[in-house]
């Protein structure tokens, strides 16, 4: 071993021509080593090799590289764990077999690098290792000489016999890859053994992770992410991302990794998965599944409109009920019900009464369901407005005939009709009043005629329907006041003829008993006897000459006769106008 930084004539160490021996493709080489040793730790010293391969070997003539910070020419070598070189050159020629290491001041000492001289080597890229790459293993004799019936081993478990060549394809590399490889083969009579090498293959990317909403809602967006970074020793590896629903393609090949739906229904509910692959499609990654359950939006501002607007409808005209919802998402299905009761008057966003009855008055409502919630709407009143019908006066028919001075009220009535109702008195056909009765008071000749009241009420929206109702005639007359004087002392006079003429007849009997009494008898006269019970009382009655008949001799004027007063029946005294007045007399 030569003195610390020293080097003597003749030695194996020629630094000086060694280091414009490079070309580019040694450069990329010696940049793949350095990604292979970085991995080694987090030092950043480097030892490249070159040819580019692991192990290397005496015979290729290999050379190392120190690569680090601080000053040129101030390179620290190692060998076989020994400082073995003071102050050296970044780059040499390797002579002998060993184990080399380097060292920069500021950044350390650097991975070591054995190398071989060994008579049958397994030699395997001094690069970096990544899925998907294409990977040769190559089984080399000393110097190249021919070596025959080549056996390869991984982690000492035969892998073939290969009778074409030397060399075993480990393409596209897998991670199942890694491991301890060695070979071994015939040269001439003998067989050789190589000392195993590791293998170690890195992902190109880990398994993806698939990330959004488990319970996205209807109609809104959904944004899936296909998480998996490509590996540092890579990191521009173009990559490649698919979406599945249920096994399904639903997004891809792409470059990006996220899966944008912009509305989703409840048939986007399903199993989701991704896969990453690289761009050749050598490495394939899927994730693990993801639930997605596409919730619809809850049922809410469910409301109830009609037409005729309002709710208000004419009786035997058609009602329209619809029924909306403000928010929530479907498929919707409705149903119609009426206050008091849970029985569904219908099915659909829409009702419709053709024929609108007097019963069909009362609340509504609707209720909205989309299957996960269920909302009703604020009740609806429907009024159904019903028109004027069969008017009548009361009194219809008079009890007795009306006489001037009388007082008269007539009431006019509807059997139907939705309020507000109006009425309008006609009397001969002019409109004379308004309101439900009409008072007349005393009631006088002008009065009389006929007399109809007509009711009115006026429905629909605004009121731009008017319905009538005329009630049946009725006839009013009025019979002056002097009129019922004359019949009345026509009757009396003839009633008090007709008493006047059977007292006279009385009297005159009782004249002749009393006369023929006297001349038989010449008895002193008795006083008359009272009056029997249901006979009549007797007062003036003047006597008129008679027209007709015999001639008789007419009888002094002024003759005082008797005026009768007859009792009320059952002996009660009569009313003032059963007093009769003066009759005709014999």
């Amino acid at each position: 071993m030569p003195p610390l930084g020293t080097v003597r004539p003749g030695s194996v160490w020629q630094p000086a021509w060694v280091a414009g021996d490079t070309g580019m493709a040694g450069k990329v080489a010696l940049l793949l080593w350095a990604q292979t040793l970085s991995l080694t730790g987090t030092q950043t010293t480097q030892l490249l090799v070159q040819p580019p391969w692991t192990p290397p070997v005496l015979w290729d003539q290999v050379t190392l590289t120190c690569q680090g910070s601080g000053t040129a020419g101030a390179t620290t070598w190692y060998k076989d764990g020994h400082r073995w070189w003071l102050q050296g050159p970044d780059r040499f020629r390797v002579t002998g077999s060993g184990t080399y290491q380097c060292d920069r001041p500021g950044t350390g000492l650097s991975s070591p690098v054995s190398i071989l001289n060994e008579r049958l080597v397994l030699q395997a890229p001094a690069r970096a290792l990544l899925e998907g790459d294409t990977v040769t293993l190559r089984c080399r004799n000393r110097k190249d000489t021919s070596v025959s019936r080549v056996q390869f081993y991984q982690d000492e478990k035969a892998l073939g016999r290969t009778h074409k060549g030397t060399e075993l394809s480990l393409s596209p590399l897998q991670l199942h890859h890694s491991g301890r490889y060695r070979c071994e083969g015939l040269e001439g009579f003998g067989l050789s053994r190589s000392v195993p090498v590791t293998v170690t293959v890195h992902e190109l990317f880990p398994v993806p992770v698939l990330e959004g909403p488990p319970e996205p809602t209807e109609g809104y967006p959904l944004n899936l992410s296909c998480l998996s970074t490509p590996s540092t020793l890579r990191p521009q590896a173009p990559l490649l991302h698919l979406f599945y629903q249920d096994g399904r393609l639903v997004g891809g090949p792409q470059r990006s990794p996220q899966l944008l739906l912009p509305t989703v229904g409840v048939s986007h509910s399903g199993n989701y998965s991704c896969e990453v692959r690289s761009e050749r499609g050598a490495v394939r990654k899927s994730s693990a599944r993801l639930r997605v359950t596409v919730s619809r939006v809850p049922l809410s501002g469910v409301s109830v409109s009609a037409q005729p607007p309002g709710g208000q409808v004419i009786l035997g005209d058609r009602l329209v009920l619809s029924c909306a919802v403000a928010a929530g998402t479907g498929p919707l299905s409705f149903s119609w019900h009426r206050a008091g009761s849970w029985a569904p008057l219908g099915t659909g966003p829409r009702l419709e009464l053709r024929h609108v009855g007097d019963n069909d008055s009362g609340h509504y409502q609707c209720r909205a369901s989309n299957g996960d919630s269920m909302a009703e709407s604020v009740p609806l009143n429907v009024t159904v407005l019903v028109p004027v019908a069969n008017a009548t006066i009361s009194p219809g028919a008079l009890a007795h005939p009306v006489r001037a001075g009388d007082p008269v009220t007539l009431h006019c009535s509807v059997q139907v009709g939705s309020a507000p109702v109006t009425f309008t008195w006609l009397h001969n056909g002019h409109e004379v009043a308004r309101g439900p009765l009409l008072e007349l008071g005393d009631v006088h000749v002008g009065h009389s005629g006929t007399y109809q009241c007509v009711a009115t009420n006026q429905l629909g929206q605004d009121g731009h329907r008017v319905f009538r109702a005329l009630s049946p005639v009725l006839a009013l007359t009025v019979t002056p006041q002097g009129h019922w004087n004359t019949v009345a002392a026509g009757v009396a006079g003839s009633l008090l003829f007709l008493v006047l003429l059977v007292g006279v007849i009385v009297g005159w009997h009782r004249w002749h008993r009393l006369a023929s009494r006297n001349h038989q008898e010449r008895a002193p006269p008795q006083p008359p006897a009272p009056p029997e019970e249901g006979e009549v009382l007797y007062t003036h009655v003047t006597r008129t000459k008679r027209t007709q008949g015999p001639t008789r001799t007419a009888p002094p004027q002024d003759t005082q006769v008797t005026y009768a007063e007859l009792p009320g029946p059952h002996g009660r005294p009569r009313a003032p106008s059963d007093i009769y007045g003066n009759v005709l007399g014999h």
